[in-house]
């Protein structure tokens, strides 16, 4: 029997793009029209906000945990988040969980060490892209990383919170982001870490100017993993 998955989800378009991952890929090894149980639940995105904006990381981890609990009693075996920004808050997460989590950062990582990258542009809202999480988990993979300047982490936060999470998605938005990732090329990065789980469904890795690392489709096939894992 594979495992239940949980996902705490925050904002709608990154959750149902993991959703629809784990549901699409698992055919393959489960046989047609089949995947694990997955239990969903969410907070309003608007709730997060209130706290991500303070920086009280403890109260973006009790939404969280009451996310958790909800799925713990619908029997999911362990959890995933497909939302990197509120990863901050793991480290008051992890010791109160019901059920054991995979963590997003530390899945990108195990990526790029595996596929040999050594430096990587780190994309996403302004509180993920100046936080901890991926260099702390970069560290530990011995890989390093790059974020953009203070005027770029504004003009790709205010894309994010104006435009992907509504689902609105522009071409000039998306030439953006490959004029972001040219720009750190040459400053010497080897892959860009699409770090907010809604940046996917705007850039097309086929014509990006760096290879992509594509947070929301790696954690939903990291869950898919485990929850077949003997």
């Amino acid at each position: 029997m594979a495992k239940h998955i949980g996902i705490v989800a925050c904002s709608a378009e990154g959750a149902a793009l993991c959703y629809r991952t784990i549901c699409a890929e698992a055919p393959e090894r489960m046989g047609e029209h089949r995947h694990p149980e997955i239990t969903m639940h969410t907070h309003p995105l608007a709730d997060y906000m209130v706290h991500i904006r303070k920086g009280d990381w403890k109260k973006v981890a009790d939404l969280m945990l009451s996310s958790t609990g909800k799925l713990a009693h619908a029997g999911a075996d362990f959890a995933v988040c497909p939302d990197n920004t509120i990863h901050q808050a793991m480290e008051f997460v992890k010791p109160r969980s019901p059920i054991p989590w995979l963590h997003i950062a530390e899945v990108v990582a195990h990526e790029a060490r595996s596929r040999g990258f050594r430096r990587l542009a780190v994309l996403g809202t302004k509180y993920l892209m100046t936080g901890p999480v991926y260099p702390e988990a970069l560290e530990r993979f011995g890989v390093s990383c790059e974020i953009p300047d203070g005027r770029v982490r504004d003009r790709i936060d205010g894309i994010i919170f104006t435009e992907l999470v509504n689902a609105v998605f522009r071409e000039d938005s998306r030439l953006y982001f490959n004029q972001v990732m040219e720009d750190m090329k040459k400053t010497g990065c080897d892959a860009a870490v699409l770090g907010c789980t809604e940046i996917p469904l705007i850039v097309n890795p086929n014509d990006a100017p760096l290879p992509t690392l594509d947070s929301t489709r790696l954690l939903a096939r990291a869950a898919l993993r485990k929850a077949l894992e003997e």
